[in-house]
This record gives C-alpha cells, sequence and structure tokens, in this order.
C-alpha cells in the first residue's frame, strides 16, 4: 500500500515541482497584494485603452489622411495651371487628363465653372471614356456641384455614382478664384475602394469599422455605401453632425444592432473629415474589461505560472538554451543565410559542443563548394554576356557596311534591297544587344525587343516622308531566348511587309500600321500585324519576306494566319510559349540559313 502510493507521487520528488512549489508559496503574499491593487489597476487600464483605442483609430485612416491631404495639395497646386489654360479647354483638358494618368491615384480631375458646363476635364477627349468625342458637360444639376456652390468653401464629399467615372467616389473641392470673382471649383475624385483599403485595422479587431465623414455628416467610405453593415454598428440616435466640435473623444453608447459598443472620433483632417471608430468590447481595450472582473483571480494564477516557468528554467536551461541557439543556427543556415560558418557555442555543455562544432564544420565546406560554384557561373555568364555583345558590334559594322554601300549605288532598286537587308541585320543587332544586357541569359522580355524594333523601323520610316499612324499594344511577355529571337525577327517582316503595304484607306486621313502582342492564355502568345489597305493597294514585292515569316514561324511551331479585308490586311500568329532551358539562338540561325537558300535559288 505504501509503496503503491510512494510510486504515485514519484513525481513530488522531481527538482521542477519542488522548486515550483516553494515559489508558489513564496508568490502567496504578492497575490493578496495583487486583490487590493485591482481596482486602481483596471481604472488606469480602461483609461490607456481609451487612449489606445483613439490612436488605433487615428492610425487607421492615417492612409486615408494622407491621400485627401496630397488630394487637397493638389488640387490648390492645379488652380494657376487651369487659370492659364482656362480659355483653351482642350489643352486644359489634356493638362488634367496627364495629370490623372501620371498619378495613379485619382479616377477623374476636372473643373467646374459656375455656370456648371464642365469643358476642362480629364474625361473629355480620354479613349478610354464614354466622353472622348464630347467637348463638354452639363454638371449643374449634380449634388455635389449644388451643395458647393450653396457654400463655396473646401470641401470633402461622396457620391455613390461620380458623373464621370460612374464608381462611388470621394470627391475634393477646391474653389478657384481669379483676384477676389469665384470662378468655380477644381474637383478631384478618388475611388471609395481606395480610400476603404488604406484602413489599416490591427490583430484581433474582427467586428471592428472605421468609417469617415465631412463636417456635413455625409458618410465618405462607409460600407453601407455598398450595401455593406456599418450603418447597424453606429451609434443609436445619434447625429454624426453632433459629435463634431469636441475634438478627440471616446464613449460608450448603444450602436444600432442593439449592441453595447465603444466609439472613438478622431479628426482626420480638421474642420472637414473626422474619423468615427465603432470598437465591439472584445476588442475595445486588451482585455480592460476582463481585468476588472477577473483580476483578483488572473494575476495571481498568472504569477503561479511564472513561478513554474521558473522552475522549469532553472532545472533544463542549460541544455535548452544552447539546443535552441543551434536550432537557429541550422534554420538559418538552410533559408540561405551563409555569408559566414555560425559560430561554435563554446559554453555549451561538452555534448553541445561537439554538435555545434560538426555542424560548423560541415557549414564552412557547403559555403567553401558554393562560393566555388557560384564564381564558376558568373564567369560563364560573363562570357556569354561578352559573345552576345560582340555579335552586336559585328552586326552593326555589317549594318554600318550596308548603308555605305547603298550610298553608292544610283539604282532605286538596290537601294531598297540594301536597305531591307540593313533593316534585318539591325534587327538581329538589337537581339543581341538586349540578350546581352539582360539580367538572366534563360528568359528575354519579348515586349522589349518588338518595341525596340518598332521603334528603329517607324523612325527609318518617318523619317522617309510618309505619314503613317503606328498603332501598337505590346504586352510584357518573357520568353526563352531560342523562341524570343524567331519572335522577333517574324515581327520585324511582319512589320516591314505591313510598313511596305500600308496605303490611305477610303474614308481615312492617312494610312496605318497596328502591332500586338498579348497572351491569349496560359502558355500561349499571339502576335498580330495589320495595315489598311485603300483603293489602290501597292504593288506585290519579291515573296522574301513571306518566306521568311514562313520559316520563323516553323521555328516557333506556330500558326499563322492571314485576313484580307476591304480595308485592312491582318496577320496573326499564335505559339505556345516553351518551359525549361533551351541553347540560345542555335536553331533560329539554321532556319534562317535555310530560307535564304530557298530565296536564293527562287529568285
Amino acid at each position: 500500500m505504501l509503496r503503491r502510493i510512494s510510486s504515485q507521487l514519484e513525481f513530488t520528488r522531481r527538482l521542477g515541482f519542488r522548486l515550483g512549489a516553494l515559489l508558489s508559496v513564496a508568490i502567496l503574499p504578492i497575490g493578496l497584494i495583487s486583490l487590493v491593487q485591482n481596482l486602481h489597476l483596471s481604472q488606469e487600464a480602461e483609461r490607456s485603452a481609451e487612449i489606445a483605442l483613439l490612436g488605433r483609430t487615428a492610425s487607421a485612416a492615417s492612409g486615408e489622411r494622407a491621400l485627401l491631404q496630397s488630394a487637397l495639395g493638389s488640387a490648390d497646386a492645379l488652380g494657376p495651371a487651369i487659370l492659364e489654360t482656362l480659355d483653351r479647354p482642350e489643352q486644359c483638358a489634356e493638362l488634367l487628363r496627364n495629370f490623372v494618368q501620371r498619378s495613379g491615384t485619382y479616377v477623374h480631375a476636372g473643373f467646374v465653372p459656375v455656370n456648371g458646363v464642365m469643358r476642362c476635364s480629364s474625361a473629355i477627349g480620354n479613349p478610354q471614356s464614354t466622353l472622348a468625342a464630347a467637348t463638354e458637360v452639363n454638371v449643374s444639376s449634380d449634388e455635389a456641384v449644388v451643395e458647393f456652390f450653396e457654400n463655396p468653401v473646401t470641401s470633402v464629399t461622396s457620391l455613390r455614382q461620380g458623373s464621370m467615372s460612374g464608381l462611388a467616389v470621394v470627391v475634393v473641392q477646391q474653389p478657384l478664384y481669379q483676384d477676389s470673382e469665384l470662378l468655380g471649383f477644381v474637383a478631384l475624385s478618388l475611388s471609395q475602394d481606395l480610400l476603404r483599403s488604406t484602413h489599416a485595422m490591427d490583430f484581433g479587431t474582427e467586428g471592428t469599422r472605421v468609417m469617415t465623414f465631412n463636417n456635413r455628416g455625409r458618410v465618405l467610405n462607409g460600407d453601407d455605401l455598398a450595401g455593406g453593415v456599418t450603418k447597424d454598428l453606429l451609434p443609436r440616435d445619434r447625429d454624426l453632425v453632433g459629435l463634431l466640435g469636441r475634438g478627440e473623444r471616446t464613449f460608450r453608447a448603444m450602436a444600432n444592432n442593439g449592441e453595447t459598443r465603444v466609439f472613438t472620433v478622431v479628426p482626420v483632417i480638421p474642420g472637414l473629415v473626422y474619423a468615427l471608430g465603432s470598437w465591439s468590447p472584445q476588442s475595445a481595450g486588451v482585455g480592460v474589461f476582463q481585468l476588472s472582473r477577473f483580476g483578483a483571480v488572473l494575476l495571481p494564477a498568472a504569477l503561479w505560472v511564472v513561478s513554474l516557468a521558473v522552475a522549469y528554467f532553472a532545472v533544463f536551461r542549460l541544455v535548452l538554451r544552447h539546443i535552441t541557439v543551434l536550432r537557429g543556427q541550422m534554420r538559418r543556415f538552410a533559408i540561405g543565410n551563409r555569408d559566414t560558418a555560425p559560430p561554435v557555442l563554446l559554453d555549451a555543455p561538452t555534448e553541445i559542443t561537439d554538435v555545434s562544432q560538426t555542424f560548423h564544420n560541415m557549414a564552412r565546406i557547403l559555403i567553401r563548394d558554393e562560393e566555388a560554384m557560384e564564381k564558376a557561373v558568373a564567369e560563364k555568364t560573363i562570357l556569354l554576356k561578352e559573345v552576345h555583345h560582340r555579335v552586336k558590334n559585328n552586326l552593326q559594322l555589317i549594318a554600318s557596311i550596308i548603308n555605305m554601300q547603298s550610298r553608292l549605288i544610283d539604282d532605286p532598286d538596290a537601294k531598297q534591297v540594301l536597305r531591307s537587308v540593313q533593316d534585318r541585320v539591325a534587327a538581329l543587332a538589337t537581339i543581341y544587344r538586349n540578350l546581352y544586357q539582360a539580367e538572366q541569359l534563360d528568359a528575354v522580355d519579348a515586349d522589349m525587343l518588338i518595341t525596340d524594333i518598332i521603334g528603329q523601323l517607324t523612325n527609318v520610316t518617318q523619317g522617309s516622308g510618309r505619314r503613317l499612324a503606328i498603332q501598337s499594344d505590346i504586352q510584357p511577355l518573357t520568353m526563352m531566348p531560342d523562341q524570343a529571337v524567331p519572335l522577333t525577327l517574324l515581327a520585324t517582316e511582319a512589320f516591314t511587309n505591313a510598313l511596305k503595304y500600308a496605303t490611305k484607306p477610303q474614308g481615312g486621313t492617312r494610312p496605318w500600321v497596328s502591332v500586338s502582342l498579348t497572351s491569349p492564355g496560359p502558355g500561349l502568345g499571339r502576335l498580330q500585324v495589320a495595315n489598311s489597305v485603300g483603293a489602290d493597294p501597292a504593288e506585290g514585292g519579291t515573296g522574301l519576306g513571306t518566306q521568311l515569316i514562313e520559316a520563323f514561324s516553323m521555328q516557333l511551331e506556330g500558326d499563322v494566319e492571314t485576313r484580307s479585308e476591304p480595308d485592312r490586311y491582318v496577320l496573326t500568329m499564335t505559339f505556345k510559349l516553351a518551359q525549361g532551358h533551351h541553347d540560345t539562338g542555335g536553331d533560329t540561325r539554321n532556319v534562317v540559313l535555310t530560307s535564304a537558300a530557298k530565296a536564293g535559288s527562287r529568285h
């Protein structure tokens, strides 16, 4: 019997249990003192929680504050520029349209005169807007316009649907005066989704809402504007305008959903915009309410847990501390922190020191081997880039020689042939220039290659006196080098043919050429080149360009489709994007030589 009881109480002989029991007795007076101090502590904690709530509300609205202040400053800065271009509506609209495009923040910018007929707007003349063909827009009946002219001062308001953008927006209105005469106001519109996205809430604030409203009590970006639940979390029977004029404040009230909540009011832009935070009791004060109710029990219990932790630490610290350090070293080394080998734990017990020494030696060997491999790869990369550089220089030299030779020839046909050869050599030089300038040799930005070549050919065409309209839609597309090279050469041939055969369409002002590079689906690419066709089509050529296009499409394993319409000719090629590493440009060189041989045998 005694042995059985003794075996069951064996754990009481452990050092950790005994240290825990002794420390538990030692903290008993501290626990009693904590009962007396708990009430005072809870009051101080509640006040601290209220201050923290104000800070969290201000922090949540800080992003919106920055956007609105920037919008007010931008509206004020646009005033002088609008005054200078007020008698030139088209130039004024172009100014605002460029401002909206460069900023990337605003969805619309405009100047509304006192008569409400807006002629200076970023939406007027914008090809992406429904008002592209309009010259003026009458907004005199809009709610925001009417409210402003009733009280023409700087204001911030919201619209469920902006008349220009069609989106839910927040409009910043800045009056514009000339001398003492009110001319109208500058309006900048920001998306309510953008403003709402700046509300950064901390962890553990589920059920919390922060909304902003202006000095007229109009909600700027609450979820209720989009059918959300913000309205249910607002204080019941409280007017938003009645919350103003007292600065920062915190109060408790019944919400519209019947729940008792904590509310905070913080000025975002004093006198214009304010933030209202609605906090649930669970997230309002980091345990303020629980501390006042259960503090007398929680604090002694916490102290007892701490005493057990101290006992555990006192018994096992010699092992756990060093194992934790060693585990951290291994983890950092595994994720790539390999600048130096981890230090040996010399103050650890002998067994752990031996393990640390072994890991140190292994890490040092791995670091040495990796440095050798990285050096070898870097040397090979430099050599390969040097090869691309020299190839580019040689091709440019060949292009220059061809250009010099063409100047010595009087025959126009011969000059044209040499010109086409020079363009192809220049295209190859552009490809190799991008190859040696690329940071990664196993991937090429095909969009940059094609854009460069289109620019070169366009400059040559414009320099020759032809008035062509060039349209391009080049989307980012990363490819393997052995695909990017034939694709670029194919684009060169197709674009050259389009420039050559583009004629003025019926009813048009001048001939045009369009080029697009898109990705219609995962793992697919599409190149489309089109040119206008008029009543008098250009004469046919030798057909060499068509043969080269077919050869390059075979290299890409793509499908080339041509379509003739009354007013245009369209060439489309769809191809699959290759995956994995391939030899750079080897197959393309063979296809080019084969195509050239065929062309020579036929012509």
